[in-house]
């Protein structure tokens, strides 16, 4: 079983800045594709950014482009979600998901919700125009 703890939001101002992290509690994190994903009040949940396991393939949502940054480091079972210039359209909580890649090439990654199997309980962004 795999548990992920999601933290670093809050509230922010339009403009700023917001780094999420995601601990994994898995020994062998490096096998894990991770995801996040976002759900606006209202809304569907929604794919934000996506990274492999190896770390090597990066995807964004075209909304997030150039603002979000996704890293993962396996050494420290963390996976990281820098957020630049938020506006509050990126209001959301947001939530960290991974599914065990270890039988496929390292370098996939997955933007569809359905592809992950296991979810952390998500932490609240609120940004502020």
């Amino acid at each position: 079983q795999v548990q992920l703890e999601e933290a670093g939001g809050g509230l922010v101002q339009a403009g700023g800045s917001r780094r999420l992290s995601c601990l994994a509690s898995v020994r062998t994190f490096s096998s894990y594709a991770v995801g996040w994903f976002r759900q606006a009040p209202g809304k569907e949940r929604e794919f934000v950014a996506a990274i492999s396991r190896n770390a090597d393939s990066t995807a964004y949502t075209d909304s997030v482009k150039g603002r979000f940054t996704i890293s993962k480091d396996n050494a420290k079972n963390t996976v990281a979600l820098q957020m630049n210039s938020l506006n509050p359209e990126d209001t959301a909580v947001y939530y960290c998901a991974a599914r065990f890649d270890g039988y496929r090439s390292a370098t996939f990654y997955y933007t569809e919700s359905r592809n992950y199997n296991y979810w952390g309980q998500g932490t609240q962004v609120t940004v502020s125009s």
